[in-house]
């Protein structure tokens, strides 16, 4: 009797280890499969009349497949070269309203520094292309995702359009940047 008790707990147990087994199994695979699922969603935050956007958000300004030729700056009120080269993006985007060639500035100012320095900067300098800012604190996968080969120094830009892209990690001249962007015009 000993012996028929003995072997039905041991069966019993085994029974209830091996079931835990499969739904410990089945839990990890459901816990993979809904971690597949996350998706970061674009966000846009607006102070004033400035956009600030995560990068799903912007993503959209770097794949536009219309007939403009678009020149996207990423610069920082914080970067020297960066303001330095600011005036040679505002004659070109002056000169340009006529040829489709749409200038988007990208600042990487620190949140914390919008209202404070970037809004009185841009309010100061009369900036007229659009400036948005990137907010997004993975720049591991937004650098790569603006361009493979950017390093995420700054000054960087982008000229592309639906047929070509030029991505330059350096300051330009407004001569330099006539150049790169005749190239694209012609």
């Amino acid at each position: 009797m000993k012996f028929k008790i003995i072997t039905l707990m041991t069966l019993a147990a085994s029974l209830l280890h091996s079931c835990k087994e499969v739904i410990n199994n089945q839990t990890k695979k459901e816990v993979v499969d809904k971690r597949v699922e996350v998706k970061v969603q674009p966000k846009i935050k607006m102070i004033g009349d400035l956009k600030v956007l995560n990068f799903e958000a912007l993503k959209p300004y770097l794949e536009e497949q219309d007939d403009k030729t678009h020149v996207i700056n990423f610069w920082a009120t914080w970067c020297k070269p960066c303001v330095e080269e600011l005036p040679a993006f505002e004659k070109l985007h002056a000169e340009n309203t006529d040829n489709n060639v749409e200038v988007l500035l990208v600042s990487l100012d620190f949140p914390n520094e919008i209202e404070s320095q970037l809004v009185p900067f841009i309010q100061d300098n009369k900036l007229a292309p659009e400036v948005v800012v990137l907010d997004d604190s993975n720049q591991n996968k937004w650098i790569n995702g603006v361009d493979n080969s950017w390093s995420g120094a700054i000054p960087a830009t982008i000229i592309y359009n639906k047929n070509e892209r030029g991505f330059f990690e350096r300051s330009f001249t407004y001569d330099e940047l006539k150049s790169e962007l005749q190239k694209f015009l012609n």
